[in-house]
């Protein structure tokens, strides 16, 4: 077995596999600022998975959210169709696209490249996002990550993994025929 598959395997359960460890870094986690510039990612086997290498120009960051306060009541009474009787201030975005925007926010010179979950509490849920610098000279060398230079702001057009899986992207087939090319062109039909 290789070695990015142990640490797999430690994260498919973290309360099981990790114990203690998984617990005491909530507990840091909790009195550290909502985005932290980490020095090396903390699940290094999904990091590199979804793209992350540990050369100059590629940034880890930890993002913290807070949970709940996403449902959708349905508290407007009176002559509507159903679709039109829910709040319209809910989002429609999972809680890890949330995060790679706030994390690009942050870091305005960067592009998003992917993020992963790294934790959870009752209150608040953590992602890793890696972004990458658009301008520094070794991402400008390589031939991989051009598109990340040449586009600008994907992670706000849904363009990014956990983007892509909130628009629904990833049906196909039957029930899947109003999403494409987005919402906006299918007026909501969805």
């Amino acid at each position: 077995m290789g070695f990015y598959k142990y640490i797999r395997d430690a994260w498919k359960k973290p309360s099981s596999g990790l114990g203690e460890t998984y617990k005491n870094r909530l507990i840091e986690w909790r009195k550290e600022p909502v985005t932290v510039r980490l020095e090396h990612p903390t699940r290094l086997d999904r990091a590199r998975s979804l793209g992350y290498r540990a050369k100059p120009g590629f940034v880890i960051v930890r993002q913290r959210l807070d949970r709940g306060g996403r449902m959708r009541e349905k508290a407007i009474m009176g002559g509507r169709k159903p679709k039109k009787q829910r709040r319209l201030k809910v989002l429609a975005m999972n809680y890890q696209w949330v995060a790679e925007q706030r994390a690009n926010d942050k870091y305005v010179n960067c592009e998003v490249l992917n993020s992963y979950w790294v934790g959870e509490d009752g209150k608040r849920i953590w992602h890793e996002v890696i972004l990458v610098d658009r301008a520094h000279p070794q991402v400008l060398a390589n031939k991989q990550l051009m598109h990340l230079v040449e586009s600008r702001g994907r992670v706000y057009r849904g363009i990014t993994s956990a983007g892509r899986k909130s628009r629904g992207l990833r049906h196909k087939g039957v029930g899947a025929e109003k999403i494409r090319p987005s919402l906006g062109a299918n007026k909501g039909r969805h």
